[in-house]
């Protein structure tokens, strides 16, 4: 050691080692890692046709990154491409058995007015992720899908289960209590409490107060 301290030319050696070292570890990192984290970001940043486009350079490069496909399937949800979205999610689930994919599946499955296929992916994603990622959203969705089928009592406790884990979700108070106008007009203060400029909670308000008096 005490030799190669004295050695310029030595430590320069190393130093060049070093950094060569360093610059092969970069190289190493799969791009498609950097792809995703710069495709999730462009989606979060609200970019959603760009980040679907990275999504697709990135699955064409890496066809079983189930991530590309997930950040895909949200981008093409966020776009109003309902069959789009649903055809990435059953690639991306046949490559793997992901618990957003099955998220997706009940969300397009409901915009495409499947309820009970939206039901069913949407159950089964709650039973595998139980908290978290999207839950409450799966929850409300189930609630929107109840009111549909006529379901009162069941879409009551989907909407109430959902505002326990978003709680601060102005626009699910208004879903809450649908079919009891006592509880239907609390829920609606609670939303106006929220976002006094909801006019659908204004109108529900002044709609059920109409209906007590």
């Amino acid at each position: 050691m005490r030799g190669l301290e004295g050695a310029p030319g030595a430590a320069r050696g190393v130093r060049f080692a070093v950094l060569a070292l360093a610059l092969a570890v970069l190289i190493a990192i799969p791009l498609t890692a950097q792809g995703d984290a710069d495709a999730l970001k462009l989606y979060l940043d609200g970019k959603f046709d760009e980040a679907r486009k990275a999504c697709l350079v990135e699955i064409a490069s890496s066809p079983s990154n189930v991530d590309s496909y997930v950040v895909l399937s949200w981008s093409l949800v966020s776009l109003g491409r309902y069959a789009d979205a649903e055809n990435y999610a059953l690639k991306g689930y046949a490559v793997r058995r992901d618990p957003r994919l099955t998220e997706v599946l009940g969300e397009t499955a409901y915009f495409l007015g499947r309820n009970d296929a939206a039901l069913r992916n949407f159950q089964n994603y709650v039973s595998a992720v139980l908290e978290g990622g999207r839950v409450g959203a799966a929850y409300y969705y189930i609630g929107e899908i109840y009111l549909r089928l006529g379901r009162f009592g069941h879409a009551d406790i989907a909407f109430s289960t959902a505002l326990q884990f978003t709680p601060g979700s102005a626009k699910w108070w208004t879903r809450l209590r649908y079919g009891d106008a006592v509880h239907a007009l609390e829920a609606y203060k609670k939303a106006l409490s929220l976002d006094p400029h909801l006019q659908d909670a204004s109108d529900g308000a002044d709609r059920v107060a109409a209906k007590l008096r």
